[in-house]
């Protein structure tokens, strides 16, 4: 299977999930969403288009501030409960893939912003089609919530690799392990230069901890498309022995740190 099979087949596994995603999955800093809107300066009551909102974990920080948002969720699942949970602030969810999607006549946006989605996006169209659906001087925001490794970190992550390995799920020999540290992640500054559509403006890295007992890093796994995909027998061997071996801790917990890169591009009046 190719790597674009592989972005089109698993980026729908997580609607099978979706009555465990808005609690498993961690939410973002609020100084994420602070330097947002302090880059961005939009007005409270502007339009915002979010793509692949998943069950609202950031559309509730921007619509709790006042701002009007549409949200496009590839999963019927997923967007059936960011609807539940996102329904006093009058948010628009509508179901399909974001690359077919297009605004209503006359309605442009000052953000387009995704939250640990834009990857899943066709890399061909998601640049134009946020160019497409922005109002000049417009602004596309995303960032993902990924896994980083601190010098002084956790080892059980390192420890658990072995297991891993063991299930067929392991780095494949000779290929580096990937273990940034906060503020190594990727960023996709090139990416956004080559679209020839928009001007990086801002980027900035955050980090943060939170600590897992073994159901609750259990139940992030299973929102993981990896995860997802894995055989059951593989699911089982691996989650019994994180229950094991955090069974051994004295307080029965884990701390996994999360990293998040914040890139804010403004939209060209014309392509390059």
């Amino acid at each position: 299977m190719t790597a674009e099979q592989d972005r089109v087949t698993l980026r729908r596994t997580f609607d099978g999930v979706a009555a465990s995603y808005h609690e498993a999955r961690p939410d973002y800093p609020g100084a994420l969403f602070d330097d947002l809107l302090a880059v961005t300066a939009l007005p409270p009551g502007d339009l915002l288009l979010e793509v692949g909102c998943a069950t609202g974990t950031a559309t509730l920080p921007l619509a709790r501030r006042g701002f009007r948002i549409t949200c496009v969720e590839l999963g019927a699942d997923l967007a059936r409960a960011a609807r539940a949970n996102l329904a006093e602030f009058g948010v628009t969810v509508t179901e399909g893939a974001f690359e077919d999607w297009r605004p209503a006549a006359g309605v442009r946006f000052g953000l387009v912003f995704a939250a640990t989605a834009w990857h899943w996006i066709d890399p061909v169209q998601r640049y134009v089609r946020a160019w497409e659906a922005l109002r000049p001087g417009g602004y596309l925001s995303f960032w993902s919530a990924e896994h980083v490794f601190p010098a002084d970190g956790d080892p059980f992550f390192r420890d658990l690799q072995a297991v891993y390995d063991e299930i067929g799920e392991g780095v494949p020999p000779g290929a580096p392990q990937p273990q940034p540290q906060p503020g190594e992640l990727r960023t996709y500054t090139a990416e956004i230069a080559a679209s020839g559509l928009f001007d990086l403006v801002h980027l900035r890295h955050f980090d943060w901890e939170r600590r897992y007992d073994a159901e609750q890093y259990i139940g992030l796994l299973e929102t993981f498309s990896g995860h997802i995909a894995m055989a059951g027998w593989q699911r089982d061997r691996l989650y019994g022995e994180i229950r094991s071996r955090l069974a051994e801790r004295p307080d029965g917990t884990l701390r996994r740190h999360w990293g998040a890169v914040l890139h804010i591009a403004r939209r060209r009046d014309q392509p390059a």
